[in-house]
């Protein structure tokens, strides 16, 4: 199942590169990305598979894991209205979103509190 991870970054030059290292030494796929700060503390959003590894490397090396959850990702074509089309789906159905990035390969990653109601939505 497709994870978000969100990773407490500290507040100085490197932080966000040693995370990214440390999934990456350990055979983790970043399949996205999304950094935030919120009130002056840096947040990493990242997209992976393995949240098992994922979450054991970055707490081994020293980061603190704030939040764990499910989320979809879904193809979306690159043309105008696109996502809003997507988006359209979710709100029909009554659903809110309070997460949104996308992939590398361009998928739209979204999150809800009623991950099973926005998954209906979508499918």
């Amino acid at each position: 199942m497709t994870t978000d991870l969100t990773i407490g970054l500290a507040n100085r030059p490197g932080s966000l590169a040693a995370a990214c290292e440390a999934l990456g030494h350990a055979g983790v796929n970043i399949e996205a990305a999304c950094g935030v700060v919120v009130a002056e503390h840096p947040e990493l959003h990242v997209l992976i598979t393995d949240a098992e590894r994922a979450t054991r490397t970055l707490i081994d090396a020293g980061f603190e894991i704030l939040k764990q959850r499910h989320v979809v990702a879904v193809a979306v074509d690159n043309r105008p209205g696109a996502a809003a089309d997507l988006l359209r789906r979710v709100t029909e159905a009554g659903v809110s979103i309070d997460l949104i990035y996308t992939t590398l390969d361009g998928r739209v990653v979204l999150g809800a509190a009623d991950h099973a109601a926005l998954r209906a939505a979508l499918a």
